[in-house]
C-alpha cells in the first residue's frame, strides 16, 4: 500500500511538472491588446467519421448565441423617368428608404461584431438583434472592401456571448462544420456540412482563398459564422455559388485567420496593413510544366519579380518554384495569397523553393503594397495614393509613374501622373490586378486602356 501511495505521489508530481513546463515554455502569450479570443490548440481526435459520432448540439448551442441579425437601413434617391424622357431633366428626385439584412458574429464580450462589408454597405443606420431578441444601434468601426469584412460595435452593460477564433490553416477537407446565420430573416438557423475544399480561388476582386463547404447557406446568411464541431469560428460565410440566388450545393467563407488579421489591423492601425512578396506567376500542372520544360508539377512558378519588393531584395528569380511559405505547403496561387493575407508589411516569411533542381530556403521581408511597381507595355505603374483617390473621386486605379514605351514617349508629359481605370474592360484595381490581367494577354495584340488625365479628362487609348 505504501509503495502504491509513493507511486501515485511521483505520478502527481510528474504531471504538475509537465503542466508547469507547458505553461512556462510552450503556451502562447495571449496577453497582447486584442479583441480577438483564440481557441486553444486541439490535440484530440474525433471518434469515427460518421455524423452520428459528432456532437452537433454542443457546437450549435455555442454558436447560435454569438451570431446576430444585422439590419442595414440606407437611403437612395429615385428620379422620375417621365421627367427625364420628356424634359431631359431628372428633377429633384425622391428619397426612398431601403432595408437590407444579414448576419454577424460577436467576437468579444463588450460588443465587437464582425460581418461582411456588403451586408453594411451604404448604411445610414445599423441595427443589431441578438439571439435573445434584444436590439441595439451599431456603429461602424472599419471595413476592408477587398476582403469583404467589416467590424461593428454595440454598447451594452451586459457581457455578451462571443465566438473564439480557431486556426483556419488547420481545418481539414472532409471535416464536419456548421453554418449559423439568419437566412430569409429566420433567426438562429443552423445547417451542417463538410469542408469541400480549401484555398478556393473564385477569381474575385480581392479574396482568392475561400473555405468551400456544402453546408446550406442562403441570402441573409452573409456575415454569419462557419464553426467547427467544437463551436469555434473557422470562417465568415460570404457567398454562395448559385444560378438562382438560392443555395445550390456550395458556399464559401473567408477563413478565420484572414478575418482575425483584418480585425486586428483595423483596431490597431485604423486600416488594413497589406504585405506582399512581390512576385507574379502561376500554379504548375503536368501540362504547364511540360510546356515550360521543367520537372516540378506542383508549386507556384515565378514568372516575374517586382521592382522594390522583398522578393527582389532576397534574391528570388524568374523560374523559381515556390513549395512552402514557412511550414505552409504551396501548390496554388490561392494558397500563396491566402497565407500572405494573414501577414503585414515587414513580417518575415521563410520561402522554400526549387531552383535548377536544388531546394533552397531564404527569408523574405514583406513590403507594403503601395511601393510595388509593375509594367504595362512600357508603362511603369504604381498604386493610386489616398490623395489622388480623393482628388479624382475614385476608389481604385493605378498611376502611371514612368513611360518607357518609345511609341508613347511623345505623350510622356500628359501620361505621367494619369490614372488607369480599366484595361480591356476589366477594372485596374491595383498593380497586382494589372499584373494578373496582363499575364494572360498576348503582347502582340493591342490593349484598350481607359484613364483619367491630370486635368480630370477621361479618355481611352490603345497601346
Amino acid at each position: 500500500m505504501k509503495r502504491i501511495s509513493s507511486l501515485f505521489l511521483v505520478s502527481l508530481m510528474s504531471g504538475a511538472t509537465t503542466l508547469g513546463a507547458y505553461k512556462l515554455f510552450i503556451e502562447k502569450d495571449t496577453s497582447k491588446n486584442s479583441i480577438v479570443t483564440e481557441a486553444p490548440a486541439f490535440y484530440g481526435k474525433a471518434v469515427g467519421l460518421g455524423a452520428e459520432n459528432i456532437d452537433f448540439v454542443s457546437a450549435a448551442d455555442k454558436a447560435v448565441h454569438s451570431v446576430v441579425h444585422v439590419k442595414n437601413v440606407s437611403v437612395r434617391t429615385v428620379y422620375n423617368p417621365i421627367m427625364e424622357y420628356f424634359y431631359g431633366t431628372r428633377g429633384g428626385g425622391q428619397q426612398q428608404e431601403q432595408i437590407g439584412t444579414g448576419s454577424g458574429v460577436i467576437i468579444s464580450e463588450d460588443g465587437y461584431i464582425v460581418t461582411n462589408n456588403h451586408v453594411i454597405k451604404d448604411a445610414t443606420e445599423l441595427e443589431i438583434t441578438l439571439n435573445n431578441k434584444k436590439s441595439y444601434k451599431a456603429t461602424l468601426v472599419g471595413t476592408d472592401v477587398k476582403m469583404d469584412i467589416a467590424l461593428l460595435k454595440i454598447d451594452t452593460d451586459e457581457k455578451l456571448p462571443y465566438s473564439t477564433f480557431a486556426d483556419s490553416d488547420q481545418v481539414k477537407v472532409g471535416e464536419w462544420v456548421l453554418a449559423v446565420g439568419n437566412p430569409y430573416n429566420l433567426n438562429s438557423t443552423v445547417t451542417a456540412g463538410i469542408v469541400s475544399a480549401k484555398a478556393r480561388n473564385l477569381d474575385t476582386r480581392g479574396i482568392q482563398s475561400f473555405i468551400q463547404t456544402d453546408a446550406a447557406v442562403n441570402p441573409g446568411n452573409s456575415g454569419g459564422a462557419l464553426v467547427n464541431t467544437r463551436g469555434e469560428l473557422i470562417g465568415i460565410n460570404t457567398m454562395i455559388s448559385s444560378p438562382t440566388g438560392s443555395y445550390a450545393g456550395y458556399s464559401f467563407a473567408v477563413p478565420s485567420n484572414i478575418t482575425r488579421k483584418i480585425i486586428e489591423d483595423i483596431m490597431e492601425f485604423g486600416n488594413v496593413q497589406r504585405g506582399i512578396l512581390g512576385i507574379e506567376g502561376g500554379e504548375l500542372s503536368s501540362k504547364v510544366s511540360k510546356d515550360m520544360g521543367i520537372k516540378d508539377t506542383e508549386g507556384f512558378y515565378v514568372s516575374k519579380v517586382n521592382k522594390n519588393s522583398g522578393a527582389e531584395k532576397a534574391g528570388l528569380q524568374v523560374g523559381d518554384v515556390i513549395k512552402k511559405l514557412d511550414n505552409q505547403k504551396i501548390s496554388s496561387y490561392a494558397e500563396l495569397a491566402g497565407y500572405i493575407n494573414t501577414k503585414r508589411p515587414n513580417d518575415k516569411v521563410q520561402v522554400t523553393f526549387v531552383r535548377d533542381g536544388e531546394t533552397k530556403n531564404i527569408p523574405v521581408t514583406l513590403v507594403k503594397n503601395d511601393i510595388i511597381i509593375t509594367e504595362l507595355k512600357g508603362l511603369e505603374l504604381e498604386n493610386v495614393s489616398a490623395t489622388d483617390k480623393k482628388k479624382y473621386k475614385i476608389d481604385y486605379g493605378v498611376r502611371i509613374k514612368e513611360v518607357n514605351n518609345e511609341r508613347l514617349k511623345q505623350y510622356e508629359d500628359e501620361l505621367v501622373g494619369s490614372i488607369i481605370l480599366n484595361i480591356d474592360g476589366s477594372k485596374a484595381v491595383d498593380v497586382e490586378t494589372v499584373s494578373r490581367l496582363m499575364s494572360n494577354k498576348d503582347d502582340s495584340q493591342g490593349t484598350s486602356v481607359q484613364l483619367i488625365l491630370k486635368n480630370g479628362q477621361i479618355m481611352r487609348i490603345i497601346i
